[in-house]
């Protein structure tokens, strides 16, 4: 991960800009959740994936791709529009931007519970994160809807 110290200084104080403009979000009440062995784990990632049958992301985005549990990665297909995106490691191991082969052996090893049937991919980098409640409800209602009870959320 590159720190603000790392960047040139114009793009530093721009991203600092733009962190200090999000809105601050208050915790909501801590629950105690079930044990991860007995959770059903979803993703949810920031990578611009799609599979190949869908459409392709564009450029200020606010809709999402359901990425299927059961998805052969020759069928997934990264459309992420930035320029700073950086896709080699994608292709050379798609888990890192999307783990599912990661959890589906945490599942064979009883480690966690099941993985979801449906993943869920954004496209990333966008400026004001509020301009997806919408669609962002409406995922967590599909992902309520597989009795998901862990979502790792992969911003990318």
């Amino acid at each position: 991960m590159v720190r603000l110290s790392d960047l040139h200084e114009a793009e530093a104080e721009h991203l600092q800009a733009r962190a200090d403009a999000m809105p601050r979000i208050e915790p909501g009440e801590w629950i105690t959740p079930k044990p991860l062995s007995e959770s059903t784990v979803a993703i949810v990632s920031t990578a611009g994936l799609h599979l190949r049958s869908d459409a392709p992301f564009t450029l200020g985005a606010l809709d999402y791709r359901v990425i299927p549990g059961d998805t052969d990665w020759r069928d997934v297909v990264l459309s992420h529009v930035s320029t700073n995106f950086d896709r080699s490691a994608f292709q050379q191991d798609p888990n890192i931007s999307f783990p599912m082969n990661r959890l589906q052996e945490m599942a064979e090893a009883g480690e966690i519970g099941a993985v979801s049937p449906r993943h869920y991919s954004f496209m990333g980098a966008m400026p004001n994160p509020a301009l997806f409640e919408d669609t962002g409800t409406e995922v967590g209602k599909m992902l309520a809807a597989d009795a998901v009870d862990v979502v790792l959320l992969v911003p990318v």
